[in-house]
């Protein structure tokens, strides 16, 4: 590596690093929360077999895990202007991410409820239970348990589908990396270093996710 290269690497790491802190992570934590929330309604949703509502979700999930991500930020960010409505590039992005890792969620969270055995709702209901408090202190948080693992996957891919929020004009990692390429015109380099970085943010997540993991099987061993 020749000393321009290197030089050109360490000057740009900062600049790239700064943006996944303070956008990157950030779109990421608020989307997914938000994504959460949708998800467990929706889940709750077609558990309960309620007629109207869950053929709303259903369509819901149909429409959005059925269409690009990519496209779904176009249609948001440049097309709904021509409708009068404009967002703004980050709470579009926020937006769309919501929507759909809310969709995916979504059939994660049903798959984890309906795994819970039905006499638990049963049980709920023999001690005088509403269905929303048997639902909230007995089943979800049995649900949750059985589906943190592929919610934490879920969330470590949406780190990366961040990336796609540079075709809006969000300065995220990749946006930011793209402006110092095009100064500089080092792109395999750049493309490299941004890489890893996205692998450094993963690799945290996954160690999250493990200890998650094992303080719950923990939690389980003493419930048993």
């Amino acid at each position: 590596m020749d000393e321009r290269l290197f030089g050109i690497l360490i000057d740009s790491f900062p600049k790239i690093l700064l943006p996944g802190l303070t956008v990157t992570i950030p779109l990421t934590a608020i989307a997914f929360t938000f994504a959460m929330a949708i998800a467990v309604a929706a889940a709750m949703a077609q558990f309960a077999r309620v007629p109207v509502a869950t053929q709303l979700c259903r369509f819901y999930i149909w429409i959005f895990r059925g269409t690009p991500l990519l496209v779904q930020l176009f249609v948001v960010f440049f097309g709904l202007p021509k409708a009068g409505i404009t967002i703004d590039p980050f709470p579009a992005a926020v937006l769309v991410f919501s929507l759909n890792e809310g969709a995916y969620c979504a059939e994660t969270v049903r798959a984890a409820l309906e795994s819970v055995p039905s006499g638990q709702l049963e049980a709920g209901y023999c001690v005088g239970m509403s269905y929303l408090q048997t639902m909230r202190r007995i089943v979800l948080p049995q649900a949750m348990r059985t589906a943190f693992p592929p919610l934490s996957n879920s969330l470590i891919a949406m780190v990366k589908d961040t990336s796609l929020a540079a075709n809006i004009t969000v300065v995220e990692m990749f946006r930011a990396t793209q402006q110092i390429n095009a100064r500089v015109y080092e792109p395999l380099a750049l493309y490299i270093e941004v890489g890893l970085i996205y692998l450094l943010f993963s690799t945290v997540l996954t160690w999250l996710q493990r200890l998650g993991e094992k303080k719950l099987s923990a939690y389980e061993s003493r419930e048993v």
